[in-house]
């Protein structure tokens, strides 16, 4: 197992010109392009590069964070920001009439398994369907399905925590039991059924869902998984 602790490796989260050595100065600073080069050259930043190493190494990778403004905490954007390069997590992959790129259930990650850990203050009735909050798969779903899904990651059903402030010892115990049990079903738990952007079910290139295949009663997130 390997453990990136962004804050107690100081984890630049920021996005900058130093992050791409081969961009001239006077050069207009496009990220995608930027990353791309700096990718295909091998130049991009140890830092990064280190990233970059363990996310391949890696047959499952867990996002572990506390849920702040319903999102994950800036330092943890700015690592999806910086590694995740052009070429490396997106930008993989031709694009035709009938495939647009590998992303979507395609790419990098194929063959990985992702998941979500999250810790949150407020109760799980606050992130229910009739929750004021959300529900918590809606507020995690730029994640499950961007972050993870988008270059390959098959994505387990998060495990989140609530009201974590307010745990006292048994409800420590009982939680984190919960999730052990969890751990041991890392690879044999179903993943969410999101749909295959080049499996025939979006129409390309407007990426839409085709007619029809919404399950009975699913409306905007709920449309890109099957069931």
């Amino acid at each position: 197992m390997q453990v990136s602790d962004l804050y107690a490796m100081n984890f630049m989260p920021t996005v900058g010109r130093a992050d791409f050595p081969l961009l001239g100065e006077n050069k207009r600073l496009k990220v995608a392009a930027a990353s791309g080069k700096a990718f295909a050259a091998s130049s991009l930043t140890p830092d990064v590069e280190a990233e970059q190493e363990k996310l391949l190494w890696a047959d499952a990778v867990i996002l572990q964070f506390p849920l702040w403004w319903y999102s994950m905490p800036a330092i943890l954007k700015g690592w999806v920001d910086r590694v995740y390069a052009y070429g490396f997590a997106y930008g993989v992959g031709e694009h035709s009439d009938t495939h647009w790129g590998d992303r979507f259930g395609e790419g990098t990650f194929a063959g990985k398994r992702a998941m979500v850990i999250v810790t949150a203050g407020g109760w799980e009735s606050h992130y229910s369907a009739r929750g004021i909050n959300g529900p918590i798969d809606d507020l995690l779903f730029p994640i499950t399905h961007g972050v993870l899904y988008y270059p390959g990651f098959d994505v387990l059903p998060s495990f989140v925590a609530y009201r974590v402030d307010k745990l006292d010892d048994d409800g420590f115990e009982k939680m984190a039991a919960a999730l052990r049990g969890r751990m041991r079903d890392l690879w044999s738990a179903a993943p969410i059924p999101y749909r295959l952007q080049n499996g025939g079910d979006y129409l390309i290139p407007s990426l839409t869902l085709k007619n029809g295949l919404e399950p009975e009663g699913a409306s905007g997130f709920g449309l890109h998984s099957k069931v």
